[in-house]
């Protein structure tokens, strides 16, 4: 694995300065996290990369991981054009772009966007950022920090973990992911009434993961967004959470196969 840092060009934020972790090859993989920061794909960046194979690209949001965030660099459709200036100043092509929660907004921004030159599929992983009446996103920043693992996980005794026993770089850090996710989410609401009309535009293969245990976001959240997007694929997994990467890899890692070998790679 490589870490580097891309200059991308960007029309609010002037020049960003991009951090990019990079691994395997094979079918290129832009694989984007959510607000628990990169750390919370590494893992599952590692392990498509090993059993793809596949050449994955995990950038940091800027903001995120003690990483630099421009002011002008705030909202997620912005993200959304940053990751499609990457995927340009490389050269990209047929690219699967997967997000788990906030990256999963970006992730269906990208893919209303109509860069179907760049992508050839997209997996949206208990994504957030449309309004669902009746099922909303859960207020995150009401909650301390027992009731996020409470509400994220299946199991959320093997997971949780006491931020006060971290090293001090490591609280930062967390402290500076909150605040991102904040900025770029819009403080409470973590949706944008917009985007389910742009998500009928959609023209790649999409596929709409969700766990069946996700309380931050639940399953008939997950079957709307999949209803929004035409011919969405929609799987629910049992025994998980809001993050399958972490709870249940190989699950997800198996509907992200199944999806990609029925729609060309």
């Amino acid at each position: 694995m490589s870490t580097k840092t891309c200059t991308i060009q960007t029309a609010d934020a002037g020049l960003v300065n991009l951090t990019v972790e990079e691994q395997g090859e094979g079918r290129l993989v832009l694989l984007l996290h959510g607000g628990g920061g990169p750390q919370s794909v590494a893992p599952f960046a590692e392990l498509l990369a090993q059993r793809g194979p596949a050449h994955v690209i995990t950038p940091v949001h800027p903001g995120f991981g003690g990483t630099e965030r421009p002011d002008g660099l705030n909202t997620i459709g912005q993200l959304a054009d940053l990751y499609l200036g990457l995927l340009d100043q490389i050269g990209a092509r047929d690219v699967t772009v997967i997000g788990n929660s906030l990256g999963g907004w970006v992730a269906a921004e990208i893919a209303s966007s109509g860069a179907t030159d760049r992508v050839g599929r997209v997996v949206l992983v208990d994504a957030v950022g449309i309004e669902v009446q009746g099922h909303p996103v859960v207020d995150f920043f009401s909650l301390t920090m027992p009731e996020v693992f409470e509400r994220s996980y299946h199991e959320p005794a093997k997971f949780a973990i006491d931020p006060t026993t971290l090293p001090p770089a490591a609280q930062q850090a967390m402290l500076g992911n909150r605040q991102a996710l904040a900025i770029y989410a819009g403080d409470t609401s973590m949706m944008d009434p917009g985007l389910a009309g742009r998500l009928g535009a959609v023209t790649v293969p999409c596929l709409v993961v969700w766990g069946e245990s996700d309380r931050i976001a639940d399953p008939a959240y997950g079957r709307a967004f999949a209803d929004a997007i035409p011919g969405a694929e929609f799987e629910l997994l049992g025994e998980t959470g809001h993050m399958p990467q972490l709870e249940t890899p190989e699950k997800l890692l198996s509907a992200i196969t199944s999806f990609s070998g029925r729609h060309g790679n």
